[in-house]
């Protein structure tokens, strides 16, 4: 079947690629014509996944009317920071009986809304809506070394379509209905994966890393429960899974980016200097504003939007957090607090 791709950086290439080695017709939406001449007649997409060959089925366009017509499946794979903006020039082309797969792992900086929020306001018709997340970094699913994702929907029938879409061999998808929970999760754990870049990037080693990520995970869960979510989901792929490897790897542009800030760099530099966007900055840029909405108590990702945002000093949010009165590790709900 005819799937369309929309956006052409490592991300949308590596799902064009798990897509077109599943025998699909595949063509890919690029913003810049010089991507989409690559991506068309070399099969390369050196500026995202240097030394890497794309299926050479893979077409590229700039025009996104013909890239998106007719096509059954379309995975949207743009930065979220433009997730409003393709949001509504999508519009004029879905149609009812295409299945729209959300790939974002950010929310709207501007408002706080989630991509199924945004999406929905300018789809206000359309019903095959799905959010796609987990442990997934572009370098290894485009090189098809084993890993899993979760797809999530309110609607049953469409997250088995994209299941079965896209599963293979080496790309394992799971289900589920907790769409809130899964776009709350891929947010939330780039914010985590700033700090534990930070956090080696001023000297500390693994047992702060643990700290980060486990009440991370404490803070993700809160906000999951307060959004309407299920708290079982970040014990999932799209929680936990994603968490370790975003915190973890070399691949995670989010941990890289937390060292960079430790050394002085701002987000300015480092996006100009690797091309591309980080999305836990953007996530936490709003904390404040989903703190109120929530009435949530988020103290990681509110340092860490002072920390990218504000102008603090990473050892003086460290010392901070650390002298934050005590309490019980696990609080009973609903409080949750």
């Amino acid at each position: 079947m005819k799937c369309a791709v929309i956006g052409s950086g490592s991300w949308g290439s590596a799902l064009a690629s798990v897509l077109a080695r599943q025998g699909h017709q595949v063509h890919m939406w690029a913003r810049r014509s010089e991507i989409a001449r690559e991506i068309q007649l070399q099969h390369t997409n050196a500026s995202y996944l240097p030394d890497v060959a794309l299926p050479s089925s893979i077409q590229a366009s700039c025009n996104l009317d013909e890239v998106v017509c007719d096509a059954q499946l379309v995975l949207v794979v743009t930065p979220s920071q433009v997730m409003r903006s393709i949001s509504q020039q999508l519009a004029a082309c879905i149609t009812p009986s295409m299945h729209v797969v959300l790939c974002f792992k950010g929310i709207d900086y501007e408002t706080g809304k989630t991509p199924d929020e945004v999406f929905s306001e300018a789809l206000v018709h359309h019903s095959r809506l799905a959010v796609l997340s987990g442990p997934n970094h572009a370098e290894e699913i485009v090189r098809d070394i084993p890993c899993a994702t979760v797809v999530a929907s309110y609607d049953a029938a469409c997250a088995q379509f994209v299941q079965h879409a896209l599963s293979s061999p080496r790309f394992r998808v799971y289900t589920s209905r907790d769409v809130k929970g899964v776009e709350v999760c891929g947010a939330y754990k780039n914010i985590i994966a700033i700090a534990v870049g930070i956090s080696y990037g001023v000297g500390c080693g693994d047992n702060t890393a643990a700290l980060l990520m486990t009440r991370g995970l404490a803070e993700m869960s809160r906000f999951v429960y307060y959004a309407n979510g299920d708290p079982r989901t970040c014990t999932g792929l799209a929680g936990t899974g994603d968490l370790i490897a975003t915190c973890m790897s070399q691949h995670s542009r989010n941990r890289r980016f937390g060292e960079a800030l430790a050394a002085g760099m701002s987000l300015e530099e480092f996006c100009a200097k690797t091309h591309m966007v980080v999305e836990g900055a953007l996530a936490c840029k709003n904390v404040k504003l989903l703190c109120e909405r929530y009435q949530l108590d988020l103290p990681i990702a509110q340092k860490v939007q002072e920390l990218v945002w504000e102008g603090a000093k990473p050892l003086d949010v460290a010392a901070e957090l650390l002298q934050r009165p005590l309490k019980e590790e696990f609080i009973d709900k609903p409080s949750m607090r």
